[in-house]
């Protein structure tokens, strides 16, 4: 496979369509189904939502959520980031670094990232140089977060 191009998804049906393929797969709560029907507004909003085609058909996914520094409890100085939530690809896509790009893609957007590993996925998040966040049970509620911090951001302690 050619260098994977990762584009912002669309808001629509047709996505809707697509994003149907992936619920049949992983857990229940990476399905994207009722975030995306509860986004389709008109077909160009800003979509939170990115992908990998492979012959026009959506084969990798995933959700970055842009949170406002308000709410910032995590980095240092407080600022915007992403949470970034869902992140799947199609099972017989799987092992051809698509994930990587996705993950990839979202750093070049410039600004932090918090993510949650999920069914044994520490080993991903740490080779793409995300390192996991002393637990807070307040702050974390369960979750296992892990961060990746662009140039001149650090953890709060």
């Amino acid at each position: 496979m050619p260098h994977p191009k990762v584009e912002p998804l669309r808001i629509n049906y047709k996505t809707l369509e697509e994003f149907q393929k992936f619920s049949e797969y992983g857990l229940p709560e990476l399905s994207m189904l009722e975030d995306l029907q509860s986004n389709i507004i008109e077909n160009n909003s800003n979509s939170p939502f990115y992908g990998i085609y492979q012959d026009d058909q959506l084969i990798a996914r995933i959700s970055l959520y842009r949170v406002d520094a308000k709410y910032d409890v995590y980095f240092s100085p407080a600022q915007d980031y992403y949470e970034c939530w869902k992140l799947e690809v199609l099972p017989q896509y799987r092992n051809q670094g698509l994930g990587s790009a996705l993950v990839s893609y979202a750093k070049k957007l410039g600004l932090p990232i918090k993510t949650n590993a999920r069914r044994r996925s520490d080993p991903f998040w740490r080779q793409m140089g995300f390192q996991p966040v002393r637990y807070n049970p307040v702050r974390d509620r369960g979750e296992s977060p892990y961060v990746w911090l662009p140039p001149g951001v650090q953890l709060k302690d």
